[in-house]
């Protein structure tokens, strides 16, 4: 090849590199190891270049060949050929540009971006609600304290920023997720019951201890169910009655988790506050006073996972739970205001699995739990409830790739008049004995004709059945669509006109852009 085609193949090769390593993208380790070799070739063609002028300019060349060469170049071509100073001048702009990747190498695995992601979704809804008479757009939904199953966790901003400091399994993160209106955060409490307004649902430090152990601190999710928070990791639009109603909340405190070296059982154990507590509950008492809950609370889980398509869990938890008291004097607590502590003794345990093969997936959990004087009679509150859940994906010609998903969801809670932590009655409507607008609490017929304040009448058997349609237009769009029809053994669904009825119904769409 001529020393020219050379020399500009060189050039051409080196301005891609030049502009390559100027662009926001050659942070990526596959682009600048790519971008490296190119520099390696081009060195290599410099040498190669030098090499062959210094062989041309060599005593024992054969004169008639250069002679010829040089009769023959201004023949074929006017162009000069390059001196050793452009070739110097070119071997500094490709260490200048080797200089330039080693600095992108170093700020991509030491500098302050280094090891932090930002991750996250939007997901506008739009939802039906037979019993209210309300359609329309829920996004951005702020309203604190406020949790129903056709709200929770849905249509809002996501964001999950994660920091890790260093590389490999010994390396230490730190988490924040960021969900303003539905997130945790909007029911969370302080000290002394003040709900909302904290845009935050998880925030925790984990440091590896070894590579199976890991230390963690901070605001961490529960560890019950198959259910998650993330609309983008949900296979339906709404969430199921155990995870709304029967299951603790995210808590804060410290934990433990680790596995077995072969990465087929895990375990975790936190300790910290109450469910749904940023400080220690203090409630006021008589001639003010106040009474506290220093109890921990302890939680822990255990995965069986034999396969990668099958995984069987166990989870726990034993504490004091602060009693809901609508009291309008200070000293009693419960629903009769006639209880002597602010908090109860709680109880909860759940077993849960799920099974994969192929586009397919079955989740299904059972649960009990207990929350001592939190019923609505002023007795312990016991629910128990099963969910089963199947959901499969396809392809087809003329929709692409989609899903579907089917739910089934039973919750028990009629001892005592029912009630517990999630439960709670009298926020809506002016039955004190009922949750109208998600659809417990105990018969209003009864209630009325009761002469001790229904406390003789039972809580509600809760029934639901969900059905999603999925879409996958794109890697970042999820397009959900859901019926979902919500029954009771009592009439305890609130609906606009002020009745009561034994069952709703939902219809709604779920658009998610995750990035």
């Amino acid at each position: 090849m001529k020393i020219k085609h050379m020399t500009a193949l060189c050039l051409l090769a080196f301005e891609a590199a030049s502009a390559f390593a100027h662009t926001p993208q050659a942070t990526d380790a596959s682009k600048m190891k790519a971008l490296q070799a190119q520099v390696t070739a081009l060195q290599q063609q410099v040498n190669e270049l030098r090499a062959s002028m210094m062989a041309a300019q060599a005593p024992g060349a054969k004169i008639g060949s250069v002679n010829t060469a040089a009769a023959a170049a201004p023949a074929a071509d006017s162009t000069p050929a390059f001196t050793n100073d452009d070739l110097q001048q070119m071997r500094e702009q490709i260490s200048n540009a080797s200089l330039k990747v080693d600095s992108l190498q170093e700020a991509a695995t030491t500098g302050p971006l280094a090891g932090l992601s930002i991750t996250g979704y939007v997901d506008p809804v739009y939802l039906f609600n037979r019993a209210q008479r309300t359609s329309g757009f829920q996004f951005l939904n702020h309203d604190p304290g406020a949790y129903d199953y056709f709200n929770s966790t849905i249509g809002d901003v996501y964001l999950d920023i994660k920091k890790t400091f260093g590389v490999g399994p010994m390396a230490p993160s730190a988490e924040i997720v960021i969900q303003p209106n539905r997130g945790f955060g909007n029911v969370f409490s302080n000290a002394h019951g003040g709900v909302g307004n904290n845009i935050i649902t998880q925030a925790q430090v984990n440091v590896p201890l070894s590579t199976t152990r890991t230390f963690e601190v901070g605001m961490m999710p529960s560890l019950a169910g198959y259910e998650v928070q993330p609309s983008n990791q949900m296979l339906t639009l709404t969430h199921g009655l155990l995870y709304d109603f029967s299951e603790p909340g995210n808590l804060i405190g410290v934990g433990l988790k680790g596995s077995n070296a072969a990465m087929t059982r895990f375990w975790q154990v936190v300790i910290g506050n109450e469910v749904l507590r940023t400080a220690g509950a203090i409630a006021n008492a008589a001639n003010n006073t106040t009474k506290t809950n220093w109890t921990p609370t302890i939680t822990a889980r255990f995965d069986n996972a034999t396969s990668t398509a099958y995984d069987f869990g166990i989870s726990a938890m034993l504490g004091r739970q602060s009693l809901f008291s609508p009291c309008a004097v200070a000293g009693g607590y419960g629903y009769q205001c006639n209880g002597s502590s602010p908090t109860g003794l709680y109880k909860y345990v759940e077993a849960d699995m799920t099974y994969t093969h192929d586009k397919t997936q079955v989740n299904a959990q059972v649960d009990y739990g207990e929350l001592q004087k939190g019923a609505w009679n002023g007795g312990t509150a016991r629910w128990y409830g099963m969910s089963l859940l199947g959901h499969t994906k396809w392809t087809t010609s003329w929709v692409g790739r989609m899903g579907a998903t089917l739910r089934f969801d039973y919750l028990n809670n009629t001892s005592n008049g029912g009630g517990g932590t999630n439960i709670q009655y009298g926020l809506a409507g002016g039955n004190p004995s009922v949750n109208g607008s998600s659809g417990f609490g105990i018969d209003p017929a009864c209630f009325q004709g009761s002469s001790t304040n229904g406390t003789e009448c039972k809580g509600a058997q809760r029934y639901a059945i969900t059905a999603d349609l999925l879409f996958y237009p794109t890697q970042q769009i999820t397009v959900k669509v859901e019926y979902r029809h919500d029954a009771a053994n009592h009439p305890v669904f609130l609906k606009s006109n002020g009745t009561y009825s034994r069952s709703n119904d939902l219809a709604g769409m779920q658009f998610i852009y995750s990035f």
